[in-house]
């Protein structure tokens, strides 16, 4: 399967965190910021043709945006949605081992 303009929308950026970084070795578990209307189909099917690999499953969080103040002022940051996929045993994503 190969990636068109649909994939890379889907998937807005890898999330590197400590508590990421040791899932993904530990469970072979991957985290990403995904586009806020995309299903866990797409999402699969995302990963599966921007990164060749086969994922066994998705989990989907929507994080809230946080209030935030300054001064007399408050705001409000927006929120995302964030999707950990879990590969097939054996396989890996170059993406996040660089860090």
């Amino acid at each position: 399967m190969s990636a068109n303009y649909e994939n890379f929308n889907t998937l807005r950026q890898p999330v590197i965190t400590e508590k990421s970084h040791t899932a993904s070795g530990d469970s072979n578990q991957y985290t990403f910021r995904v586009a806020s209307d995309a299903t866990k189909q797409q999402i699969k099917a995302a990963i599966e043709a921007v990164f060749e690999v086969d994922v066994t499953k998705v989990q989907v969080i929507n994080v809230p945006g946080k209030e935030k103040r300054r001064g007399a002022h408050t705001g409000r940051r927006p929120g995302y949605r964030k999707a950990m996929i879990r590969l097939a045993e054996g396989q890996t994503l170059e993406v996040a081992e660089e860090v």
